[in-house]
C-alpha cells in the first residue's frame, strides 16, 4: 500500500498545502480519502486526472469534499470524450451536497459521472481495500477510516474530537494519518477537533507505528504541534504532514 499527501491543510488552503486529501494506492488501484479545497490541482502534480477508481469522503465540510466541484467539471467535460463513473464514497446526502455546490438541478446533479454510495461501517471491500469506518464526534456526520492491504493497515481520523472510537479504529495502524488542528489552550470548544498532544494520546493508546500530523490549520505553528505531539507520551515516530509526502506500507 501507498500513501501520498494531496493536502494536508486544516480548515482552508494554506500556504505551502491545500486542504484534506490523500491518494491510497496498492495492486494498480487509486482511491482518494477527501478532496478538500485546492487539492484538485496538486493531485495533478503527482497522479493522471482521470487515473482514479474510487473516492472516500469523510464528512461534508469544503476542507473535505469542495473539490470534487472542479473533478466534476474535469470528467463531465473531458476533451478526449466519456470517462468511466468514479465511485464516491460518502455520508448520506453527498449527492444532494454537492449538487447544491455547484448550483446544479439535484436530478441529475453529479449522479450521472459520480456513482455516489453511501459509507458502511465495514468491513467492506473497495477495490483491494478492505475498509472500516466509524462515526467520530464533529458538528455534523463525519466518519475516521481503518484501509487495509496486505498485511498493512493505515488509519485515517477525518475530523474529530477526542474519541475512544478512534483509538479502536486506529488499533496497531502501520501508518496513522491524525488530525491535530489545536495547540493546547484553555476554552477549547469540545467535539471539534484534536490538539497535537491529544493526536499523539490516540497514537499511544491504539500502539500505532508511525504518526502523521495532519489537518494543520494555516494560523498556528506546524513546529508547535510537533513538540506538543512530542509531549504526549506516544513513543514511536511522529511527523508533520507534507504536500508529497509517500508512505510505503
Amino acid at each position: 500500500m501507498r500513501v501520498t499527501v494531496i493536502g494536508c491543510s486544516g480548515s482552508y488552503p494554506g500556504p505551502d498545502s491545500p486542504a484534506s486529501s490523500y491518494l491510497v494506492q496498492a495492486d494498480g488501484f487509486n482511491m482518494l480519502l477527501d478532496l478538500g479545497s485546492g487539492a484538485l490541482g496538486t493531485l495533478q502534480r503527482f497522479h493522471p486526472l482521470y487515473d482514479i477508481d474510487a473516492i472516500c469522503i469523510s464528512h461534508l465540510h469544503a476542507d473535505h469534499c469542495l473539490d470534487l466541484c472542479g473533478y466534476w467539471v474535469a470528467r463531465t467535460y473531458c476533451p478526449d470524450g466519456p470517462v468511466p463513473k468514479v465511485p464516491v464514497h460518502g455520508p448520506e446526502g453527498t449527492a444532494l451536497r454537492m449538487a447544491k455546490a455547484y448550483d446544479l438541478d439535484p436530478d441529475p446533479g453529479m449522479t450521472e459521472t459520480f456513482d455516489f454510495l453511501d459509507l458502511r461501517r465495514g468491513p467492506y471491500e473497495i477495490g483491494p481495500f478492505r475498509v472500516t469506518t466509524a462515526l467520530m464526534p464533529h458538528p455534523i456526520e463525519a466518519y475516521s477510516f481503518r484501509i487495509e492491504h496486505d498485511g498493512k493497515v493505515l488509519a485515517y481520523s477525518g475530523d474529530t474530537g477526542v474519541s475512544d472510537t478512534l483509538v479502536d479504529v486506529a488499533r496497531d495502524a502501520d501508518l496513522f494519518l491524525c488530525e491535530a488542528s489545536f495547540l493546547e489552550q484553555e476554552n477549547l470548544p469540545p467535539d471539534l477537533h484534536l490538539t497535537a498532544r491529544e493526536a499523539g494520546e490516540h497514537a499511544a493508546r491504539a500502539g500505532v507505528g508511525k504518526l502523521v500530523l495532519t489537518h494543520l490549520v494555516p494560523w498556528n505553528d506546524s513546529d508547535c504541534s510537533l513538540v506538543e505531539a512530542k509531549s504526549s507520551g506516544y513513543s514511536g515516530e511522529i511527523e508533520l504532514a507534507q504536500v508529497g509526502a509517500v508512505y510505503e506500507l
